[in-house]
């Protein structure tokens, strides 16, 4: 019987809680090594290629943790309009949690890696894909036509990570909730029938 990966794991949510508040540049292997605690051998040994596949990692437990999230959110509101909702004010309460001081671990490696980096970039896009089928799942079932559902799951993506941005930035919720509420209303607009 093989060997449980020990320290693969807390060495995987070390680098997603760092590069969340700090970066990818600002990074360095001896803060994963100390924040997960496990011996700085262990990074070279399940990450032999370095810290760029720490980053490909953390991206895919981010992109998971996040489509678990919003498909546990999906399963609890009643349309598209509430999904997003919710989920801006699940991202305003943890922000204003770490103080504004945590952003989303996968734009911040994707901002610094992806253009020079095949396996960051390819690890992004998955994470996106994920968060973007869950909704359009949910527009699907609150009857929006399958050729506008993927359209309008990317805007959706697209503005909540500008608002995510931009909320860190203003140190404050509001941008993440205008976003979604805006995001909502022309939603539920969209499902109205013509009179």
């Amino acid at each position: 019987m093989p060997a449980v990966p020990k320290h693969r794991k807390p060495i995987v949510d070390a680098a997603v809680t760092l590069f969340r508040r700090q970066g990818y540049a600002g990074t360095g292997l001896n803060d994963i090594a100390d924040t997960s605690g496990a011996p700085k051998g262990s990074l070279y040994h399940y990450f032999p290629d370095g810290k760029a596949s720490i980053a490909v990692a953390a991206v895919e437990e981010a992109g998971r943790r996040v489509a678990e999230t919003m498909t546990a959110l999906a399963a609890e509101t009643r349309s598209t309009a509430d999904l997003l909702r919710a989920h801006a004010r699940l991202l305003s309460g943890w922000l204003r949690k770490s103080g504004f001081r945590d952003g989303c671990p996968i734009t911040t490696v994707l901002l610094e890696l992806a253009p020079r980096d095949r396996g960051v970039a390819e690890s992004g896009r998955k994470a996106y894909a994920a968060r973007i089928d869950v909704l359009k799942r949910k527009l699907t079932s609150d009857g929006f036509s399958p050729a506008s559902t993927g359209r309008l799951a990317i805007l959706c993506v697209s503005a909540l990570q500008g608002a995510l941005i931009q909320a860190r930035v203003e140190r404050s919720g509001a941008p993440m909730e205008t976003a979604a509420e805006e995001l909502a209303k022309m939603l539920e607009n969209a499902r109205r029938p013509a009179s």
